[in-house]
């Protein structure tokens, strides 16, 4: 897999759970940074990617087809995930996955059946072009793999129950999860179980004033983390 790049290992990316404000007018309110609740680091890569890991699993999303589907019942999430380096192999089944909303729900995903019961016609559509690059793994993670918990009815390509990780190995792929009372503003959780530990990594689906914030202060983030990884 061409163009991978190392992330940087560093607390940084964390600011950027402290950037949003409140809306013009409103008393500036600084968003609290989540607590994972388990022993890990996270980083920043970019606006809408979130990747977290330890010291046995790597995991990266990216959400932006989530954030424009407000309100929706179904929520698209591109993953990849990989496993740290001399960690043995390990069978990801795809129990393993859920998401926690804002209001401390975990939600499994979604099954097959579901999956393709559910209309997410549209959500594909949007997911095309609304999406970010989440390419980026440790170096040790050189070959591409599929993450195949999903398939369309009209696709050539199987569904399965299970993904094998290995430290070079670079799984990427799409899951979903379906979200009774639809996709709600706030701070949301991917949870990935591997053989030993849970790796979370948090996600905001952000309000337009959250996002403007964010966007006119992207840049400086971008450069506090990678003064930090220079640092290293």
């Amino acid at each position: 897999m061409k163009n991978m790049i190392r992330l940087p290992l560093v607390v940084a990316g964390l600011l950027f759970l402290c950037g949003p404000v409140a809306p013009t007018g409103a008393q500036t309110q600084p968003i609290a940074i989540p607590q994972p609740g388990v022993p890990q680091v996270m980083t920043l890569e970019g606006k809408f990617v979130r990747a977290a890991y330890n010291n046995e699993g790597y995991i990266i999303l990216g959400y932006q087809p989530a954030n424009r589907s407000l309100g929706e019942e179904w929520m698209l999430l591109e993953i990849g995930v990989t496993l740290r380096d001399k960690v043995p192999d390990f069978k990801l089944t795809r129990e393993a996955l859920s998401i926690e909303t804002p209001d401390g729900k975990t939600i499994p995903m979604a099954t097959v059946s579901e999956f393709r019961a559910g209309n997410t016609s549209a959500l594909q559509t949007r997911a095309k072009v609304q999406r970010d690059s989440i390419n980026y793994f440790p170096p040790g993670a050189s070959r591409a793999c599929r993450i195949g918990f999903f398939s369309d009815l009209d696709s050539r390509a199987m569904a399965y129950d299970e993904v094998e990780l290995s430290p070079d190995r670079a799984c990427l792929g799409q899951v979903y999860f379906h979200v009774p009372g639809g996709i709600k503003y706030g701070q949301h959780w991917l949870n990935v179980k591997f053989k030993e530990t849970v790796v979370r990594a948090p996600f905001r689906i952000l309000t337009e004033e959250e996002e403007k914030t964010l966007s006119k202060n992207y840049k400086d983030i971008e450069r506090q983390v990678k003064d930090a990884f220079k640092k290293k």
